[in-house]
């Protein structure tokens, strides 16, 4: 069951991969590819975003941004399961949120936040 101490810092990871997913956005807009890591978007490159989100630690949550050939990903996980959060969350290019419950990395075939999905399994 989420309390509200869990659930202020997965609400607040949410808005962080919505703020990087724009950052990326712009930063493919001024550079014409988009960043490979956090590093890229922060106070020391480009300015795109704070330097606590840059250094991959906010809000209780682990971020990883990690350049593809394609795009990018990105990745949200509690920095301690089931005190900050019971929730792991996966972003890319995309700009799609997915999430699974439980400590394993959500991915790419992880249901939409948000969604419900029709068979136990089944993915949105």
């Amino acid at each position: 069951m989420h309390t509200a101490r869990v659930y202020a810092p997965e609400t607040a990871a949410l808005k962080a991969i919505q703020i990087l997913n724009t950052a990326q956005v712009q930063y493919n807009s001024q550079f014409g590819r988009f960043a490979r890591s956090l590093t890229e978007l922060g106070p020391s490159a480009s300015n795109l975003i704070s330097a606590d989100l840059a250094a991959g630690e906010k809000y209780g949550y682990n971020f990883t941004l990690t350049g593809t050939p394609t795009g990018y990903t990105i990745a949200a996980v509690p920095s301690a399961f089931r005190s900050t959060g019971s929730r792991t969350f996966y972003s890319d290019q995309s700009l799609v949120i997915r999430e699974n419950y439980g400590p394993e990395p959500a991915t790419a075939n992880s249901k939409v936040v948000g969604s419900v999905a029709a068979n136990p399994g089944e993915t949105k």
